[in-house]
């Protein structure tokens, strides 16, 4: 039987870009690029590694987000996985991680799985706890944070690196996992791979598709928002220190009366 691997990615501003907020203190993503994540890209890359090293496996890309969020599936299928899926929805806008976990978690049971791969973190929200999240909702184990990470006789294992120590982890399938940024260079798209990534399946899915009420998602019911914002101030000139015999004194002065040091 066929190992099949969904591994979740996520539609971000370029975070070399300028990023404002919109009117409703959501983020405005017509302002800004958008890419794949670099954070999942990773969780792409330890996907193909399994599907490599199996004897038979599958890669389904699974986002939500706007319409120019199917450019993160691209970028993903071009890399080397075999099709994508896309919820898109008007009522999603606004929705924070516990409506997305919930989004996420619908479309995976509705594809079917064995292994669900996230990213440690989105890098706009950067928080992190969304592979949590999503595996309670499945109801299966969680093996996250992983910097190596391998499937063999239907148990997933992964080793996490800490500050202080190195832990060997594993669960049975299915599960979820997530991978750090140190879990290997993620490859990039070859021309054959980004040509056969047109032609490669993608599904568009709505919230009726999943059966879920618009109000358990979106703005109005997310349990996190912004209440409020103010614009970054625009940066000033800088205190320049001439070392003329008490340079390093300044110096230390400046940074005390910063509160740097």
């Amino acid at each position: 039987m066929s190992l099949r691997i969904v591994v979740c990615v996520k539609y971000v501003p370029d975070a070399t870009g300028d990023r404002h907020f919109a009117e409703d203190l959501t983020v405005d993503r017509d302002d800004v690029d958008g890419l794949l994540s670099e954070l999942d890209e990773y969780a792409v890359e330890q996907a193909l590694q399994i599907k490599e090293a199996a004897d038979d496996a599958e890669i389904t890309v699974l986002t939500v987000g706007p319409e120019d969020a199917n450019d993160a599936i691209r970028k993903a299928l071009s890399m080397g996985a075999d099709k994508g899926v896309h919820v898109e929805d008007e009522d999603l806008h606004g929705t924070d991680a516990v409506g997305t976990s919930l989004v996420l978690a619908k479309a995976i049971e509705k594809t079917g799985y064995d292994l669900v791969v996230c990213g440690m973190a989105s890098t706009d929200g950067t928080m992190g706890v969304l592979p949590a999240m999503l595996a309670e909702r499945l109801g299966v184990p969680q093996v996250t944070q992983l910097s190596e990470v391998s499937v063999e006789d239907g148990t997933v294992k992964g080793r996490r690196d800490g500050d202080t120590a190195t832990e060997q982890l594993e669960a049975a399938l299915p599960a979820v996992v997530s991978v750090t940024d140190q879990s290997g260079e993620a490859r990039y798209p070859s021309f054959k791979g980004i040509m056969a990534a047109k032609k490669k399946p993608v599904e568009e899915l709505e919230l009726d598709d999943l059966d879920i009420d618009a109000d358990e998602v979106g703005l109005e019911g997310a349990w996190t928002k912004v209440e409020d914002a103010t614009e970054r101030p625009a940066r000033t000139a800088g205190t320049i220190v001439k070392d003329e015999g008490e340079g390093a004194k300044q110096l230390a002065e400046f940074l005390a009366g910063q509160k740097f040091i």
